[in-house]
């Protein structure tokens, strides 16, 4: 198994609310896939560098990605499958599992009604019983009416029961802010779920990252909370092979630099990378780093950067009050403030429902020049080389 590098460096019903989703990203079909070339067809050493380039720069978009990465394990362990609103036949809200029925059948791509409580507790008990089931919510606001299933069953029953049960459950859907979804459907749940014991909460971001997490959270014996953007699914990049498994709870460095640490995470890696696109040519160093792990944070990578830095900008889609950044905040604050030169600094979406009308929807999260603006208040005007 080949480990990214990561420290320097988831019957019938719910069309209704997948029509509602697909507003947010335009999904197309699945893409050309790379024609498995078998070595009788490979002539000479030429023809195999060749393909092995071409292996080596696949690219997906990161909807294509996931269902890479569930197609691979619902291959390699027949005990792995999907439930959730519309997964089968019409293969998912995002397409992350188009067609995949017809390969696995109908049972391993189990439609539900729109019953989350109800179907969240089967594949609980799925889990329980030896199976590895990945568990769709159509939209994460939604996994909020299973809620306790989540919280008094899956982060708890291994601990409740003596170890006598493992949970080897991912639960995984899109959420965050969208493009005019209105304010149910443009939720930041995360910290809901920060606070539940016993579950591990991750974040992918890339093409690559999303298919190497979902493929380690799939085989975790843990119970893995696999969060999606909604407004990732068209993000294009590189994927790795079939035995590439990123490490769940590593942070993942973006950009190195000197003048102050940047941790984020899901869509807000993109918001900060722009940002810094600026502080660049300003002559700021900024470095940025990807959490990924919102459950536990990873807590070397961060101290490794702000003890170079000292000074942590933390930028996040999440809501200020309660939200991620504020239990990062505290963390770094209780271990680490001895390190620190400046207090840390949060820039999180404003604590009011998500606007339907666009300018008012932008107002609420964070945007690239209020991380700019933040920046060069923290670290003055950058010296000159």
């Amino acid at each position: 198994m080949t480990m990214v590098p990561l420290h320097r460096s988831v019957v019938g019903g719910g069309n209704a609310r997948a029509a509602a989703a697909k507003r947010s990203a335009k999904v197309v079909g699945p893409g050309a896939r790379l024609a498995a070339t078998s070595n009788t067809g490979i002539r000479n050493r030429q023809e195999r560098r060749a393909v092995g380039v071409q292996a080596a720069e696949k690219e997906l978009l990161m909807w294509e990605a996931l269902r890479e990465a569930t197609d691979e394990e619902m291959e390699r362990d027949p005990t792995v499958l999907v439930m959730g609103e519309d997964v089968g036949h019409y293969g998912g809200s995002y397409k992350v599992t188009y067609d995949l029925y017809k390969k696995y059948g109908e049972m391993r791509l189990l439609d539900t009604p729109i019953a989350e409580n109800s179907f969240a507790g089967m594949g609980i008990g799925a889990a329980m019983t030896g199976l590895r089931p990945i568990i769709e919510g159509m939209n994460m606001g939604f996994l909020l009416l299973a809620f306790n299933q989540i919280s008094n069953n899956c982060g708890m029953l291994h601990y409740t029961s003596g170890g006598q049960y493992k949970v080897p459950v991912v639960i995984r859907g899109p959420g965050g802010v969208g493009r005019q979804l209105g304010a149910e459907h443009s939720q930041r749940l995360e910290s809901y779920f920060q606070s539940i014991p016993g579950v591990q909460l991750v974040a992918c971001s890339t093409a690559r990252n999303s298919k190497a997490l979902l493929k380690a959270a799939i085989r975790s014996d843990n119970p893995v909370i696999f969060f999606e953007h909604v407004l990732l699914y068209n993000v294009k990049g590189e994927v790795g092979g079939k035995d590439e498994v990123q490490e769940l709870n590593r942070a993942e460095l973006v950009r190195e630099g000197s003048d102050i640490t940047i941790l984020c995470y899901s869509r807000m890696r993109y918001v900060s990378m722009q940002a810094v696109g600026e502080l660049v040519t300003s002559g700021y160093d900024p470095e940025v780093i990807d959490l990924i792990s919102l459950k536990p944070f990873d807590l070397e990578t961060i101290y490794n950067s702000l003890k170079k830095t000292r000074k942590v900008l933390i930028v996040e889609e999440c809501m200020k009050t309660g939200g991620i950044g504020a239990s990062l905040s505290s963390t770094i604050s209780e271990n680490f403030i001895d390190e620190l030169d400046h207090e840390v600094v949060r820039l999180s979406s404003q604590d009011v429902p998500t606007a339907y009308a666009h300018e008012l929807e932008a107002a609420t999260i964070v945007q690239p020049e209020q991380v700019v603006e933040a920046v060069q208040r923290m670290c003055g005007a950058p010296v000159p080389v």
